[in-house]
């Protein structure tokens, strides 16, 4: 009789099954991680974005005016952004930055919205500031399209 060697296809069965449990039960751990990390990272590069705006307020916009674009917050003297900040993507959130003139000649509001790249798969959550520098969420996936509707957000703490 022959010692037999290696595996039998039964055991080798059993093996990949067990791994394909795991994998089910580790994934989706994963994604929401990754999920959580992106939405994080977003709220910290939107609190950064804002400090860069009032900064700039201050030093360069004399007081009475806010930078028009991310481009601005990271071009040329001011350099007070990043380049992945200033290219409006980073984590799998995009950032948009305006500026408006309310009642005058000077742009004395801003407007910044965050939204995830792909809905449910880079984050769920978006996320807006204004000047008065709260941070605010809506966790539906509702883009903040305008200075009012950010006002409408519920503020982070």
């Amino acid at each position: 009789m022959r010692k037999q060697n290696g595996f039998s296809l039964i055991e080798l069965l059993i093996v990949v099954a067990i791994i394909l449990v795991i994998a089910a039960i580790a994934v989706p751990n994963m994604l929401r991680s990754k999920i959580a990390a992106n939405q994080a990272s977003a709220v910290s590069s939107t609190r950064v974005i804002v400090s860069a705006e009032l900064s700039y307020f201050q030093t360069y916009g004399g007081g009475t005016d806010f930078a028009q674009s991310l481009t601005t917050l990271g071009a040329g003297s001011a350099n007070l952004l990043d380049s992945s900040l200033t290219a409006g993507s980073k984590t799998g959130y995009t950032f948009t930055l305006s500026a408006t003139q309310s009642g005058g000649p000077y742009f004395n509001q801003f407007f910044i919205s965050t939204a995830p790249q792909t809905a449910g798969v880079s984050g769920t959550n978006t996320y807006c500031a204004i000047e008065d520098a709260a941070l605010r969420m809506d966790t539906t996936g509702t883009v903040f399209a305008s200075h009012d509707a950010c006002t409408a957000g519920t503020m982070l703490q």
